[in-house]
């Protein structure tokens, strides 16, 4: 189990197949209603998954997502998950000035709540795409009605990242609005990934377990775990022409990732965003 009195906070990217950055050169957006959704199944699975492991997540979803399944988002939200904004329709915001991501933000927060019936008060950027260049969008943000952001990755990598980053919790706007980083294990003079994603179907599970462990233990900080419905579905239509690195990462293991999601959810102890991070840091500047 996790270290005692530490609860991690698991995390659920809602977008499909077909929507990931790396399929960009492929499928073009104006296709993705022509496209098959698996997404609504996907997530049922995976609420079925939580129920049975009684642990609460965060859900950060695209608004384009939101619009044609509000069914899912009732399911979400009736079974005590925490529904927060993934933006639209998986829009890097490097891709976006800063009108058109505080269209974006603003839009996806009111679908989602009105949704849902619930306040939004989180938001993960597509791809991890807050870093150094754009810490405005922060700020954005919060003007827009946004507690806190789940968004930058303070590792190097050659599609996002911001290795000088800090590695747990920070207020980038000097107010109560905080950006909580995905999780990374330090090890000598660099930030390892470890949070999720396709270095949790590359690596070998007790790898991962014991990065968690070492951050809940030697950090003494709560982590931060995220994967997307389409990596539980190894059935999904393969889109053809990918280059071999997107092949690989996007298609590696998916057979193996919901038995190995089964053992990380009885390893440790899982929450929401909101209740795991949030609420102890605005009780702490009270």
């Amino acid at each position: 189990m996790s270290q005692p009195g530490i609860t991690n906070a698991m995390s659920v990217d809602v977008e499909d197949y077909f929507q990931v950055s790396a399929f960009e050169p492929y499928v073009d957006r104006r296709d993705w209603d022509q496209r098959e959704c698996r997404v609504e199944a996907n997530v049922d699975r995976i609420l079925a998954m939580f129920d049975e492991t009684d642990t609460k997540a965060t859900f950060f979803t695209l608004g384009w997502m939101a619009q044609r399944y509000p069914g899912m988002i009732d399911r979400i939200v009736g079974q005590g998950h925490e529904l927060a904004s993934h933006g639209w329709e998986h829009v890097r915001v490097t891709q976006q000035d800063r009108s058109q991501f505080s269209e974006d933000v603003s839009r996806t927060k009111k679908l989602l709540e009105d949704t849902s019936g619930v306040a939004v008060q989180g938001y993960r950027a597509a791809s991890y795409s807050i870093g150094a260049g754009n810490l405005w969008a922060l700020e954005v943000l919060r003007d827009s009605g946004y507690r806190y952001s789940s968004s930058i990755f303070p590792i190097q990598h050659d599609l996002y990242g911001m290795p000088e980053a800090p590695r747990f919790a920070f207020h980038p706007c000097d107010d109560d609005f905080v950006e909580f980083p995905v999780t990374t294990v330090r090890l000598g003079e660099r930030n390892l990934p470890c949070a999720g994603g396709g270095w949790f179907r590359l690596l070998p599970y007790p790898l991962t377990r014991m990065a968690l462990r070492r951050v809940n233990q030697l950090d003494q900080q709560a982590s931060i775990f995220y994967f997307h419905p389409w990596e539980i579905d190894p059935d999904q239509p393969r889109q053809p022409g990918l280059s071999l690195k997107t092949r690989f990462r996007h298609y590696l293991n998916l057979g193996r990732m919901e038995g190995r999601l089964h053992k990380l959810l009885n390893d440790f102890e899982w929450g929401r965003m909101d209740e795991v991070l949030l609420k102890p840091m605005q009780e702490t500047r009270a």
